[in-house]
């Protein structure tokens, strides 16, 4: 009986100890395709971080759509049913974080260096940290870029929108920015878009060159301007009780990791979205539009009572703030 006991504890020890080094796993789950900037920067990140840790830790990424949609995918994170996201800044409005839409103001960013003087200080910084009551904790921006609008018609002026059904993401930014060009915004999952274009069920869309590329868009749109009206970016974010669960070094490893990403991320963002838009244009499917100074000048004229119209939603001061850490100062 002795001899049994001490068997079945041995055995015990055995289970415990291999169940200790086993690795650490984390889904990543994220809605875009592997070849598009987010894609190819959640790989980079599996890469980096199951080194740094020497194999402690496991990233299991799953792209596309795979285990959840855009409305899910939140909720699966605060579960605890995945581990690590990277939506887009949009997603957090309906959240009940709806700072994170002043993101979608249109022509709120000059250029890339505008950007990143907010998301690189201590503004962008403050936003992430509001996530933490929502049991997030927010870890980097990643970026796509300026967005095109598409259309089964070609859109050069704001009056060239009245009556066209353009797919947005949830946001009241978004929402509101199209009906100021007159046209009716619809919500859909970004994993529906294609089969809504092909169908008719929306006319056309916004989107970064490498998201419309990446997700054969373009043949299912006979127009494209290039616009850069709005920027797209997203939060890397993970499940703050695991994240805060994590042993000390583990932690540090993946922090780093993730920097390293997020530079990488970086580097490669715009260089996809210039050859996205050149493989759209050869492929002849679609005529691509490159705005003129007054054309954009008419757009933001059509598109600057958004700012008065959002203002409450945003808050002034954070607006402010924006546009402030926007300029450098």
């Amino acid at each position: 009986m002795k001899i049994k006991l001490l068997a079945v504890a041995l055995s015990a020890v055995l289970c415990v100890n291999a169940w200790a080094q086993a690795p650490i796993v984390i889904k990543f789950s994220h809605v875009v395709a592997l070849d598009t900037p987010k894609g190819q920067a959640a790989e980079r990140f599996k890469m980096l971080a199951e080194k740094a840790t020497n194999g402690r830790v496991k990233v299991e990424v799953y792209p596309n759509s795979q285990l959840y949609k855009d409305k899910e995918e939140l909720e699966a994170l605060q579960l605890g049913a995945v581990q690590m996201l990277a939506p887009s800044l949009a997603k957090f409005g309906p959240l009940g974080v709806k700072e994170f839409e002043v993101f979608d103001l249109p022509y709120l960013f000059a250029n890339k260096q505008a950007l990143y003087h907010v998301t690189e200080g201590p503004v962008g910084k403050g936003l992430l940290q509001k996530l933490d009551a929502k049991g997030i904790t927010g870890l980097a921006y990643w970026d796509n870029g300026f967005k095109v609008m598409s259309g089964n018609k070609a859109l050069i002026k704001p009056a060239d929108f009245r009556g066209q059904k353009m797919r947005i993401q949830a946001s009241k930014v978004l929402d509101a920015q199209m009906r100021a060009l007159g046209a009716n915004p619809q919500v859909l999952a970004f994993s529906e878009v294609y089969q809504a274009l092909q169908t008719g069920v929306v006319d056309g869309t916004e989107n970064p060159p490498s998201n419309m590329y990446t997700q054969k868009m373009h043949e299912v749109q006979k127009f494209v301007t290039v616009s850069n009206h709005g920027y797209l970016g997203y939060a890397v974010i993970v499940n703050k009780k695991f994240w805060d669960g994590l042993p000390a070094d583990i932690r540090t490893s993946l922090a780093k990791a993730m920097e390293e990403a997020t530079t990488y991320e970086k580097a490669i963002a715009q260089r996809d979205n210039d050859l996205a838009l050149e493989a759209i244009r050869k492929t002849g499917k679609t005529a691509v539009h490159m705005q003129t100074p007054q054309e954009q000048a008419e757009w933001r004229k059509a598109l600057m009572p958004v700012y008065r119209d959002m203002e409450g939603r945003i808050g002034k001061d954070l607006l402010s703030a924006f546009i402030k850490a926007s300029s450098g100062k």
